[in-house]
Protein backbone atom coordinates (compact mmCIF):
# COMPACT_ATOMS: atom_id res chain seq x y z
CA UNK A 1 0.00 0.00 0.00
CA UNK A 2 1.14 3.37 -0.89
CA UNK A 3 0.90 5.67 2.05
CA UNK A 4 2.11 8.94 0.48
CA UNK A 5 0.05 9.78 -2.06
CA UNK A 6 -0.81 12.44 -4.81
CA UNK A 7 -3.69 12.86 -7.05
CA UNK A 8 -4.09 14.26 -10.56
CA UNK A 9 -7.32 15.70 -11.84
CA UNK A 10 -7.97 14.98 -15.54
CA UNK A 11 -9.80 18.26 -16.10
CA UNK A 12 -11.71 17.98 -19.47
CA UNK A 13 -9.88 15.49 -21.97
CA UNK A 14 -11.49 15.42 -26.07
CA UNK A 15 -14.49 13.12 -25.45
CA UNK A 16 -18.09 14.07 -26.40
CA UNK A 17 -18.55 15.23 -23.30
CA UNK A 18 -19.84 18.64 -23.35
CA UNK A 19 -23.56 17.45 -24.22
CA UNK A 20 -23.29 15.29 -21.44
CA UNK A 21 -22.58 17.67 -18.89
CA UNK A 22 -22.65 21.40 -18.49
CA UNK A 23 -19.73 21.07 -15.93
CA UNK A 24 -17.33 20.21 -18.32
CA UNK A 25 -14.93 23.11 -18.61
CA UNK A 26 -13.95 24.06 -22.47
CA UNK A 27 -12.91 27.38 -22.66
CA UNK A 28 -9.32 28.65 -21.96
CA UNK A 29 -10.83 30.30 -18.47
CA UNK A 30 -12.82 27.22 -17.48
CA UNK A 31 -10.39 24.52 -17.74
CA UNK A 32 -8.02 27.15 -15.82
CA UNK A 33 -10.56 27.88 -13.46
CA UNK A 34 -11.29 23.97 -12.92
CA UNK A 35 -7.21 23.79 -12.47
CA UNK A 36 -7.41 26.36 -9.63
CA UNK A 37 -10.39 24.50 -7.84
CA UNK A 38 -9.02 20.60 -7.95
CA UNK A 39 -6.01 22.44 -6.57
CA UNK A 40 -7.39 23.60 -3.63
CA UNK A 41 -9.27 20.79 -3.46
CA UNK A 42 -6.15 18.68 -2.96
CA UNK A 43 -4.95 17.87 -6.46
CA UNK A 44 -1.41 18.26 -6.77
CA UNK A 45 -1.39 17.77 -10.60
CA UNK A 46 -3.49 18.99 -12.93
CA UNK A 47 -3.88 17.14 -16.83
CA UNK A 48 -4.70 19.68 -19.11
CA UNK A 49 -6.60 18.88 -22.78
CA UNK A 50 -8.10 22.22 -24.74
CA UNK A 51 -11.12 21.88 -26.76
CA UNK A 52 -12.56 24.01 -29.35
CA UNK A 53 -14.32 26.74 -28.00
CA UNK A 54 -17.67 27.02 -30.51
CA UNK A 55 -18.10 23.52 -31.03
CA UNK A 56 -16.30 21.96 -27.34
CA UNK A 57 -14.88 18.97 -29.21
CA UNK A 58 -10.91 18.66 -28.30
CA UNK A 59 -8.68 20.51 -30.23
CA UNK A 60 -4.84 21.12 -30.19
CA UNK A 61 -4.57 24.93 -31.11
CA UNK A 62 -1.13 25.61 -29.12
CA UNK A 63 -3.03 29.21 -28.75
CA UNK A 64 -5.49 27.31 -26.36
CA UNK A 65 -2.87 26.12 -24.86
CA UNK A 66 -0.91 28.60 -24.41
CA UNK A 67 -4.14 30.80 -23.07
CA UNK A 68 -5.19 27.99 -20.48
CA UNK A 69 -1.32 27.59 -19.25
CA UNK A 70 -0.84 31.46 -18.64
CA UNK A 71 -3.99 31.97 -16.70
CA UNK A 72 -3.12 29.08 -13.96
CA UNK A 73 0.69 30.71 -13.87
CA UNK A 74 -0.78 33.93 -13.74
CA UNK A 75 -2.93 33.28 -10.68
CA UNK A 76 -0.08 32.09 -8.52
CA UNK A 77 -2.06 28.46 -7.66
CA UNK A 78 0.66 25.78 -7.38
CA UNK A 79 -0.32 22.83 -9.01
CA UNK A 80 1.63 20.92 -11.46
CA UNK A 81 0.62 21.55 -15.23
CA UNK A 82 0.65 17.89 -16.95
CA UNK A 83 -0.14 19.31 -20.61
CA UNK A 84 -1.70 16.07 -23.09
CA UNK A 85 -0.20 15.06 -26.02
CA UNK A 86 -2.79 12.91 -27.07
CA UNK A 87 -4.07 14.84 -30.06
CA UNK A 88 -3.03 14.33 -33.34
CA UNK A 89 -3.49 10.14 -33.31
CA UNK A 90 -7.25 9.54 -34.16
CA UNK A 91 -7.51 7.97 -37.37
CA UNK A 92 -11.36 6.81 -38.43
CA UNK A 93 -11.06 4.59 -41.79
CA UNK A 94 -13.14 6.16 -44.60
CA UNK A 95 -15.90 2.97 -44.61
CA UNK A 96 -15.26 3.22 -48.67
CA UNK A 97 -11.90 3.50 -49.07
CA UNK A 98 -9.85 2.60 -45.68
CA UNK A 99 -6.88 4.00 -46.93
CA UNK A 100 -8.60 7.87 -46.63
CA UNK A 101 -9.56 9.21 -43.79
CA UNK A 102 -13.13 9.91 -42.62
CA UNK A 103 -14.61 12.86 -40.50
CA UNK A 104 -13.37 12.61 -37.08
CA UNK A 105 -9.65 11.84 -37.48
CA UNK A 106 -7.27 13.83 -36.73
CA UNK A 107 -3.35 12.84 -37.85
CA UNK A 108 -0.30 15.04 -37.18
CA UNK A 109 3.59 14.59 -37.06
CA UNK A 110 5.49 14.36 -34.02
CA UNK A 111 6.70 16.91 -34.15
CA UNK A 112 3.28 19.19 -34.09
CA UNK A 113 1.95 17.06 -31.50
CA UNK A 114 4.62 18.00 -29.02
CA UNK A 115 4.96 21.71 -30.35
CA UNK A 116 2.92 22.83 -27.11
CA UNK A 117 5.37 21.29 -25.18
CA UNK A 118 8.23 22.75 -26.24
CA UNK A 119 6.60 26.12 -25.91
CA UNK A 120 4.76 26.38 -22.68
CA UNK A 121 7.57 23.64 -20.92
CA UNK A 122 5.06 22.63 -18.19
CA UNK A 123 6.61 20.38 -15.37
CA UNK A 124 4.90 17.02 -17.25
CA UNK A 125 2.89 16.10 -20.37
CA UNK A 126 1.57 12.69 -21.22
CA UNK A 127 3.07 10.55 -24.13
CA UNK A 128 0.32 7.91 -24.75
CA UNK A 129 2.45 4.95 -25.37
CA UNK A 130 -0.25 2.98 -27.40
CA UNK A 131 -1.81 2.14 -30.64
CA UNK A 132 -5.21 0.57 -29.95
CA UNK A 133 -8.81 0.48 -31.47
CA UNK A 134 -11.68 2.86 -30.09
CA UNK A 135 -15.23 2.70 -30.29
CA UNK A 136 -14.98 4.74 -34.47
CA UNK A 137 -11.64 4.41 -35.04
CA UNK A 138 -8.26 3.58 -33.65
CA UNK A 139 -5.57 5.90 -31.74
CA UNK A 140 -2.15 5.67 -33.76
CA UNK A 141 1.38 5.95 -31.41
CA UNK A 142 3.83 3.75 -33.61
CA UNK A 143 6.88 2.98 -32.21
CA UNK A 144 8.90 5.60 -34.54
CA UNK A 145 6.76 8.37 -33.92
CA UNK A 146 7.21 7.55 -30.23
CA UNK A 147 10.52 7.55 -30.48
CA UNK A 148 10.59 11.22 -31.96
CA UNK A 149 8.47 12.76 -29.31
CA UNK A 150 9.87 11.12 -26.51
CA UNK A 151 13.42 12.59 -27.66
CA UNK A 152 11.81 16.19 -28.16
CA UNK A 153 9.97 15.85 -24.31
CA UNK A 154 13.36 14.62 -23.06
CA UNK A 155 15.35 18.14 -24.89
CA UNK A 156 12.86 19.84 -23.81
CA UNK A 157 13.94 19.06 -19.54
CA UNK A 158 9.76 17.85 -19.27
CA UNK A 159 9.04 14.84 -17.65
CA UNK A 160 7.11 12.52 -19.53
CA UNK A 161 3.95 10.56 -18.33
CA UNK A 162 3.55 7.29 -19.78
CA UNK A 163 0.04 6.50 -20.36
CA UNK A 164 -0.69 2.54 -20.63
CA UNK A 165 -4.00 1.01 -21.54
CA UNK A 166 -2.91 -2.65 -21.60
CA UNK A 167 -0.03 -5.15 -20.78
CA UNK A 168 1.99 -4.98 -24.11
CA UNK A 169 2.07 -0.64 -23.80
CA UNK A 170 3.94 -1.13 -20.68
CA UNK A 171 6.44 -3.47 -22.41
CA UNK A 172 7.22 -1.10 -25.26
CA UNK A 173 7.75 1.93 -22.83
CA UNK A 174 10.20 -0.13 -21.14
CA UNK A 175 11.92 -0.72 -24.43
CA UNK A 176 11.61 3.21 -24.84
CA UNK A 177 12.99 3.51 -21.88
CA UNK A 178 15.93 1.10 -22.75
CA UNK A 179 17.17 2.58 -25.48
CA UNK A 180 17.38 5.83 -23.37
CA UNK A 181 14.34 7.75 -24.74
CA UNK A 182 12.92 8.32 -21.66
CA UNK A 183 14.38 9.82 -18.83
CA UNK A 184 15.00 7.45 -15.41
CA UNK A 185 13.02 7.52 -13.01
CA UNK A 186 10.04 7.21 -15.29
CA UNK A 187 6.43 8.02 -13.99
CA UNK A 188 3.75 5.89 -15.54
CA UNK A 189 -0.19 6.42 -15.73
CA UNK A 190 -2.24 2.93 -15.86
CA UNK A 191 -5.53 3.92 -17.99
CA UNK A 192 -8.04 0.99 -16.79
CA UNK A 193 -11.54 -0.26 -18.46
CA UNK A 194 -11.14 2.09 -21.73
CA UNK A 195 -12.77 0.50 -24.87
CA UNK A 196 -10.92 -1.68 -25.49
CA UNK A 197 -8.05 -1.75 -23.53
CA UNK A 198 -7.08 -3.79 -19.99
CA UNK A 199 -10.52 -3.99 -18.00
CA UNK A 200 -10.71 -1.92 -14.54
CA UNK A 201 -10.25 -4.90 -12.28
CA UNK A 202 -7.31 -5.21 -9.49
CA UNK A 203 -5.89 -7.94 -11.39
CA UNK A 204 -5.55 -6.22 -14.75
CA UNK A 205 -3.47 -3.59 -12.67
CA UNK A 206 -1.63 -6.35 -10.71
CA UNK A 207 -0.25 -7.20 -14.04
CA UNK A 208 0.57 -3.86 -15.68
CA UNK A 209 2.42 -2.65 -12.30
CA UNK A 210 4.63 -6.06 -12.23
CA UNK A 211 5.60 -5.34 -15.22
CA UNK A 212 6.93 -1.61 -14.60
CA UNK A 213 10.76 -1.21 -13.49
CA UNK A 214 11.67 -1.29 -10.04
CA UNK A 215 12.48 2.24 -10.02
CA UNK A 216 9.38 3.69 -11.67
CA UNK A 217 6.30 5.91 -10.19
CA UNK A 218 3.03 5.64 -10.76
CA UNK A 219 -0.91 6.24 -10.78
CA UNK A 220 -3.36 4.93 -12.38
CA UNK A 221 -7.27 5.64 -12.79
CA UNK A 222 -10.75 3.95 -13.76
CA UNK A 223 -12.86 5.64 -16.12
CA UNK A 224 -17.11 5.99 -15.53
CA UNK A 225 -18.60 4.34 -12.70
CA UNK A 226 -15.47 2.36 -11.96
CA UNK A 227 -13.10 5.69 -10.95
CA UNK A 228 -13.23 5.92 -7.14
CA UNK A 229 -13.30 1.95 -6.84
CA UNK A 230 -10.12 2.05 -8.68
CA UNK A 231 -8.66 4.96 -6.78
CA UNK A 232 -8.93 2.78 -3.81
CA UNK A 233 -7.45 0.24 -5.69
CA UNK A 234 -4.44 1.82 -6.65
CA UNK A 235 -3.70 3.38 -3.32
CA UNK A 236 -3.67 -0.08 -2.03
CA UNK A 237 -1.76 -1.92 -4.98
CA UNK A 238 1.01 0.67 -4.00
CA UNK A 239 0.11 3.49 -6.73
CA UNK A 240 -0.75 6.99 -6.76
CA UNK A 241 -4.86 8.49 -8.01
CA UNK A 242 -6.24 10.05 -10.87
CA UNK A 243 -9.99 11.31 -11.05
CA UNK A 244 -11.15 14.18 -12.91
CA UNK A 245 -14.50 14.54 -15.75
CA UNK A 246 -12.01 13.35 -18.46
CA UNK A 247 -12.65 9.97 -16.92
CA UNK A 248 -15.85 10.09 -15.19
CA UNK A 249 -18.99 12.84 -15.21
CA UNK A 250 -21.02 11.74 -12.14
CA UNK A 251 -20.35 11.82 -8.35
CA UNK A 252 -23.25 9.25 -7.69
CA UNK A 253 -26.19 7.87 -9.87
CA UNK A 254 -27.77 10.31 -11.59
CA UNK A 255 -25.71 13.60 -10.14
CA UNK A 256 -23.56 14.83 -12.16
CA UNK A 257 -19.87 16.40 -10.83
CA UNK A 258 -17.17 18.86 -11.13
CA UNK A 259 -13.88 18.48 -11.12
CA UNK A 260 -13.50 19.55 -7.53
CA UNK A 261 -16.06 17.43 -5.90
CA UNK A 262 -14.21 14.52 -7.70
CA UNK A 263 -11.10 15.49 -5.87
CA UNK A 264 -12.53 15.63 -2.58
CA UNK A 265 -13.92 12.21 -2.82
CA UNK A 266 -10.52 10.85 -3.98
CA UNK A 267 -9.15 12.74 -0.86
CA UNK A 268 -11.84 10.96 1.44
CA UNK A 269 -10.72 7.79 -0.20
CA UNK A 270 -7.33 7.83 0.40
CA UNK A 271 -7.11 9.42 4.10
CA UNK A 272 -9.70 6.99 4.83
CA UNK A 273 -7.23 3.98 3.94
CA UNK A 274 -5.09 5.46 6.21
CA UNK A 275 -2.90 7.14 3.83
CA UNK A 276 -1.91 11.07 3.09
CA UNK A 277 -2.29 13.58 0.24
CA UNK A 278 0.66 15.20 -1.06
CA UNK A 279 1.05 18.62 -1.54
CA UNK A 280 2.20 19.73 -4.94
CA UNK A 281 5.92 20.77 -3.76
CA UNK A 282 5.62 17.14 -2.18
CA UNK A 283 4.87 15.60 -5.39
CA UNK A 284 6.94 17.87 -7.28
CA UNK A 285 9.87 16.55 -5.63
CA UNK A 286 9.16 12.91 -5.40
CA UNK A 287 8.70 12.92 -9.04
CA UNK A 288 12.28 14.87 -9.10
CA UNK A 289 10.59 17.92 -11.42
CA UNK A 290 11.81 21.02 -11.40
CA UNK A 291 9.18 23.75 -11.97
CA UNK A 292 9.63 25.98 -14.83
CA UNK A 293 7.83 28.95 -14.19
Amino acid sequence: MNTDVFITCALTGAGDTVDKSDKVPVTPEQIANDAIEAAKAGAAIAHIHVRDIETGQGNRDPELFRETVARIRDSDTDVIINLTTGMGGDFVPDPDDPTKLAEGSDMASAEDRVIHIEELLPEICSLDVATMNFTHGAFMNVPQVLRVMADRIKAAGVKPELECFDLGHVRLANQLIKEGHIAEPPLFQLCMGVPWGAPSDPESVIAMRNLLPENAMWSGFGISRMQMPMAAQMVILGGNVRVGLEDNLYLSRGVLASNGQLVERAVDIVENLGARVMTPAETREKLGLTQQH
